[in-house]
C-alpha cells in the first residue's frame, strides 16, 4: 500500500494511491490527518485500507489535482541517520579531509548515528533556500528511509524487521561547510528545509524484503549516485537494533539509512547543488523525489 500526505484546498489530508494511480482519500475512515496517528492505529484499519486501495472509486483524485506534503510532514522528534553506510561512499568521504574525529577512517566498524531535526523536513516539490549556506556547499544524499511501527526497545531475541511499517526516500541535504566546521554533522545536515521527504510511504508488505532494490540520484538529469540497498554497510536488521537496542523506538519514527557513493563532495573539484539546479531521488517502488535549488 501507497500512503500519501497531501494539501486539497489547504486542508492536509491523508490518502491511498489506488492500483490506478489515483487518490482514494481515506482521513473521514480513519478519522485523523496525522500519518503516525495513522501508523499506531494501522491494525484496526488495514483491510479497510487494503479495499479502498484496490477498489475504483468515481469520487478518486488525480494526484496532479494535489500538493504533495512529506508523509510524515511532522515526525515526533528529529529523524535517526547514519553515516558512511555504503563502503564506495565511506572510502569518499574518508578521504574528502571533511570527516569529523568521531568518525574518521574509510570503513565504520560500528554504525555512525546522527540525527536531522524535524523542522527540516520538506515534501517532494519543495524548494531548497540556497541562501541558507551562504559557504555554497550545498550536497545531496540520496536515502532509503526505514519508517518504525510500533513502540519498543529492540531485545536480542526480536526480529527487528517487525519493528517495520514501511518505507519512503529522504534526501539527507547538506552543508558541507558547517559540516566540517563544527567537526559534527547536526548543524550542517539540520538546517530548515535541508531533508525532502516522499514522495509516498510504502508499506513493508508491498515494498518486499530489503535489498534488491536500488536508489538513484540525479541532478539535472545525470546521474550522480546509484547502488542496490543490498550494498549497505549495515543492513536496516542492524541499524533497528543499534538503536533500538537502548532507545524506545515510537511508530513514526525515521531511520535514514545512510547514501551511496557519487555526492557532490566525491567529485574534483566538488559539484555542489547551486541555485536552479533540480536533484531527484528514485526508487521504483517508491518513486521521485525532486527538490529545486532556489
Amino acid at each position: 500500500m501507497k500512503l500519501i500526505t497531501y494539501l486539497l484546498s489547504g486542508e492536509k489530508r491523508i490518502g491511498i494511491i489506488n492500483r490506478f494511480d489515483d487518490i482514494i482519500d481515506v482521513t473521514d475512515i480513519i478519522k485523523t490527518n496525522e500519518m503516525t496517528t495513522l501508523i499506531e492505529r494501522y491494525s484496526v484499519y488495514e483491510h479497510t485500507l487494503k479495499l479502498c486501495g484496490e477498489s475504483p472509486d468515481d469520487g478518486a483524485l488525480s494526484i496532479g489535482k494535489v500538493r504533495l506534503l512529506a508523509p510524515i510532514p511532522d515526525t515526533r522528534r528529529n529523524i535517526f541517520c547514519v553515516g558512511k553506510n555504503y563502503y564506495a561512499h565511506a572510502q569518499e568521504f574518508g578521504n574528502s579531509g571533511y570527516d569529523s574525529s568521531a568518525a574518521a577512517g574509510n570503513i565504520p566498524a560500528y554504525p555512525i548515528i546522527f540525527s536531522k531535526p524535524a523542522t527540516a523536513i520538506c515534501g517532494p516539490d519543495d524548494t531548497i533556500d540556497s541562501t541558507r549556506d551562504p559557504s555554497n556547499t550545498i550536497d545531496y544524499e540520496a536515502e532509503l528511509a526505514v519508517v518504525i511501527g510500533k513502540k519498543g526497545r529492540v531485545a536480542e531475541k526480536d526480529d527487528p524487521m517487525s519493528f517495520v511499517f514501511g518505507y519512503t526516500l529522504v534526501n539527507d541535504v547538506t552543508s558541507r561547510h558547517l559540516q566540517k566546521q563544527h567537526s559534527q554533522w547536526l548543524l550542517g545536515k539540520g538546517i530548515d528545509g535541508f531533508c525532502p521527504m516522499g514522495p509516498v510511504l510504502v508499506t513493508a508488505d508491498e515494498f518486499g524484503e530489503p535489498g534488491s532494490q536500488r536508489i538513484s540520484c540525479s541532478v539535472n538529469g545525470e546521474i550522480r549516485q546509484e547502488a542496490a540497498i543490498s550494498d549497505l554497510i549495515f543492513d536496516i536488521p542492524s541499524l533497528i537494533k543499534t538503536i533500538g537496542k537502548n532507545i524506545t523506538l515510537l511508530p513514526g519514527d525515521v531511520i535514514a539509512t545512510g547514501t551511496p557513493a557519487g555526492v557532490g563532495l566525491g567529485f574534483n573539484p566538488p559539484r555542489y547543488l547551486k541555485k536552479g539546479d533540480k536533484v531527484t531521488v528514485s526508487m521504483n517502488e517508491i518513486g521521485e523525489l525532486t527538490n529545486a535549488i532556489i
